[in-house]
């Protein structure tokens, strides 16, 4: 008995120096984005999207810059396919250089409407490149991985019934990121990305979202943590090119 006490005794010892070696990090950012859908006809449209990601502080700082567009093919108009391409910008504090990153994204996207309000889901697979460290230089070679994100959206309108051009809304999303690859060590659950706030139907092709945006990422050290608090200014653009004669 005495030696099962000791080996429980160790193990909780153990299970504990675990827990105070896990390193977490807090960030306050600001993010902001312009999406941009544009439908060239019945079946085929352009995706873009601009992101600028400041840091410390929600602003002291440019962290990140991610610039991804992509053909998109319309199954119906609730349903839409997109295939493309992105380059990411990782900005760093000297004398760590900045680190590009180039991404192949392929993606389903739905949209359901409601009585009284609407979802819009899509589930998303990237295949990262990322370009590494050398002696403190940006080296030649990458590191490879996949991510999988899946994103839930649901829009309330508040003084309609509908979402329609001079209605403000309530805007609630999640998306959780899942990586995989020789690569990604022991972190597979990547993030997860939590949002709430309000937004302005301007027009039927402009809206304007912002909130709060929670976000828990493990870094690739398993026992390393990132908390972000996080503003999210987004501005969504719609232009729609048919002949409607």
């Amino acid at each position: 008995m005495k030696r099962i006490g000791l080996v429980v005794l160790l193990m909780c010892l153990s299970l504990s120096g675990i827990a105070q070696e896990k390193n977490k990090e807090f960030r306050q950012q600001t993010w902001t984005a312009y999406f941009n859908q544009t439908r060239l006809s019945d079946k085929w449209g352009l995706w873009t999207d601009i992101h600028l990601r400041f840091t410390d502080n929600f602003g002291e700082r440019l962290g990140l810059s991610i610039f991804r567009v992509a053909p998109m093919y319309y199954v119906s108009d609730q349903t839409r396919i997109a295939a493309g391409y992105a380059y990411i910008t990782a900005y760093n504090v000297d004398p760590v250089p900045d680190l590009p990153e180039h991404r192949l994204w392929q993606q389903i996207q739905w949209f359901e409407k409601k009585k009284r309000f609407t979802t819009a889901q899509y589930f998303r697979v990237e295949e990262r490149f990322r370009r590494t460290l050398a002696g403190g230089e940006v080296s030649e070679d990458y590191t490879f991985s996949w991510r999988f994100r899946y994103n839930f959206a649901i829009t309330i309108p508040l003084t309609r019934k509908t979402v329609e051009p001079k209605t403000p809304f309530l805007f609630l999303n999640d998306e959780l990121h899942v990586s995989a690859g020789k690569n990604v060590g022991n972190n597979y659950l990547d993030q997860n990305r939590l949002f709430g706030g309000v937004g302005y139907q301007f027009t039927a092709q402009l809206n304007v979202q912002i909130g709060y945006l929670y976000v828990f990422q493990q870094l690739a050290p398993s026992n390393t943590f990132v908390h972000t608090d996080a503003i999210r200014l987004f501005v969504f653009h719609n232009l729609d090119f048919r002949n409607k004669e």
